[in-house]
């Protein structure tokens, strides 16, 4: 059950998992805690078992019944065990978008194709890294 966290981000559980989320990068980490303080669209929820904070997810839903999701993270200790896939299915579950759609790295993006998303790779600029849009639409005979 997803737990809503976003009033939590001073939280030390909260904020560890933000930081998986933002590659420990601290000023990633900043810059997340700051987009989901001041943005009231950003939605913030942690998955919680026997009492511990095992994943997070923040996510914005837009206009035609669209999900971006924003961030992903599981505790090192928890991954490999479902939970991500879990936290997806659940948020799917609550918000019913016709489509969910991700901007990752390589890694990421694996799990992403394991768990159903069309994976397609670009680059944002010339000669930059390479980058992955994930896409999974969850409504029959829809175009996006």
């Amino acid at each position: 059950m997803l737990i809503d966290v976003k009033s939590q981000l001073a939280d030390e559980e909260i904020r560890e998992l933000l930081e998986y989320a933002s590659q420990d990068d601290e000023e990633e980490l900043n810059r997340t805690l700051r987009q989901y303080m001041s943005d009231a669209d950003c939605k913030l929820y942690a998955f919680q078992e026997e009492g511990q904070y095992v994943g997070i997810i923040g996510y914005r839903c837009g206009d035609g019944n669209s999900m971006e999701l924003l961030h992903l993270a599981v505790h090192p200790e928890d991954r490999g065990m479902g939970y991500g896939r879990g936290i997806i299915l659940d948020a799917l579950v609550m918000e019913r978008p016709a489509v969910i759609r991700a901007e990752t790295d390589e890694e990421s993006a694996d799990f992403f194709r394991s768990i159903g998303f069309q994976v397609t790779g670009f680059t944002k600029y010339p000669g930059g890294p390479e980058y992955f849009r994930c896409i999974y639409v969850t409504e029959e005979n829809e175009e996006y």
